[in-house]
């Protein structure tokens, strides 16, 4: 499989007979989405975890235009916020499962809006954390707020790992906005789960603070994806 970092926390991830777009926000300065969408191998899902803006862009709705066979798949808050219809996508809530005969997409929750996405296609795992994260700001939060989020947090995370305790890829937020801990949750989720690679997302621009997270995540045992680029690809 082939995993290309758009922006932010969106990638393509293709395979022999799918291409999975999650969290689509921006597209790359080349364009990589819409010059490659035409011709993207076998069926092509488009997944949004939540309707903040930079993980959900109504743009995508009109790719339809350009290839018909598009599945959406968005969180249902989406709808509930109504960035789109009804008839637009299949609406996932946690705990909901959509599949065909190439793919199975499990909704996981998130410590912030929506979901985060289990997925099963060719023999791989892979997940998507969307907003899913030990978000707090050591600087500025106080013991309680800080004790309830990494009690939120991992609660999602030991419920992931009864479903899958080894995932083949993770795109797991690392976001240097939270300060001095902001590689707190990527840590927290790799000493649970184990993780053949690791591709980190959320840090918008910047590398080097997504680069700072590699030597733990080798010494879990991960494969670390250091991003250097928008429209970088990498084979996994």
């Amino acid at each position: 499989m082939k995993l290309t970092y758009i922006f932010h926390s969106g990638f393509v991830v293709e395979g022999k007979a799918f291409t999975l777009i999650p969290d689509y926000f921006r597209d790359t300065d080349e364009a990589f989405v819409r010059t490659h969408l035409p011709s993207f191998a076998g069926r092509v899902y488009v997944l949004a975890s939540h309707w903040h803006p930079d993980h959900f862009n109504p743009e995508i709705l009109e790719w339809k235009r350009l290839r018909p066979d598009i599945q959406y798949i968005f969180s249902k808050d989406i709808l509930e916020q109504r960035k789109a219809k009804s008839a637009d996508a299949a609406w996932l809530v946690k705990g909901d499962t959509w599949r065909d005969d190439v793919v199975s997409i499990q909704a996981f929750g998130s410590t912030d809006a929506g979901i985060s996405f289990l997925i099963e296609v060719e023999g791989k795992r892979l997940f998507h954390a969307g907003d899913l994260n030990n978000w707090h700001w050591s600087e500025e939060s106080t013991p309680e707020e800080i004790q309830a989020a990494g009690h939120d947090f991992l609660a999602e995370v030991a419920l992931l790992a009864q479903s899958a305790d080894r995932l083949d890829l993770a795109m797991f937020p690392v976001d240097i906005r939270l300060g001095k801990d902001y590689m707190l949750g990527a840590k927290q989720f790799v000493d649970r789960i184990q993780v053949a690679v690791f591709s980190p997302m959320h840090f918008t621009s910047s590398y080097e603070a997504a680069e700072a997270f590699r030597p733990y995540a080798e010494r879990a045992g991960c494969r670390f994806i250091g991003w250097k680029a928008k429209g970088e690809s990498i084979d996994f």
